[in-house]
């Protein structure tokens, strides 16, 4: 995430900004209880008290991640979207009616988030940065129905990605103050 940094900003600066935002969208979501999963140290003052922290490898499956997550259901979303709108979320969880996993496809291949039943589908073995997950999903799948995909968003993976971003949504408010601080 911090070489999606725009010139001018620092790396470092940059990568909490955009994980804080991120984490503070989700935080914000009804029926949700966040936990932030990473492999970056130093990331636990970005979260509420009593939200739990999961340290993971930087190259942990997601599978192996969804395992740690405990409840009904679950969404994982990639921290490089600070501007994610909440609605995105919601949608993930709605589609699980009818499908065992779900997912938002990321502009320009990969995924901004997935969902899950708890535990998740033993044959699946996503990744966000799968150029096609939901076919990816799907080719694992014993059923094409039990793969299913929302409206998608983007990611901030490069440099120039931070004019994607849009200004009309509410939040993202760390991102913004560094991309206006420059």
């Amino acid at each position: 995430m911090a070489r999606s940094a725009p010139p001018g900003v620092d790396p470092a600066r940059w990568l909490e900004a955009i994980a804080e935002d991120t984490y503070e969208m989700v935080a914000g979501l009804e029926l949700v209880t966040p936990v932030l999963a990473t492999s970056v140290p130093g990331l636990d003052d970005l979260v509420w008290p009593g939200t739990e922290i999961l340290e993971i490898g930087e190259d942990d499956p997601v599978k192996d991640v969804l395992q740690l997550l405990k409840g009904d259901q679950a969404a994982i979303v990639a921290a490089d979207a600070p501007d994610l709108p909440p609605l995105l979320i919601g949608k993930l969880f709605r589609e699980l009616g009818r499908a065992l996993i779900t997912v938002s496809p990321a502009e320009g291949g990969g995924a901004v988030a997935l969902a899950c039943h708890l535990p998740p589908p033993a044959w699946a073995d996503p990744d966000l940065d799968d150029p096609d997950p939901v076919a990816a999903l799907r080719a694992q799948a014993p059923g094409r129905r039990m793969v299913a995909a929302t409206p998608g968003w983007h990611r901030l993976r490069a440099p120039g990605d931070a004019e994607r971003l849009d200004p009309g949504l509410e939040g993202w408010e760390s991102t913004r103050a560094l991309l206006t601080a420059r």
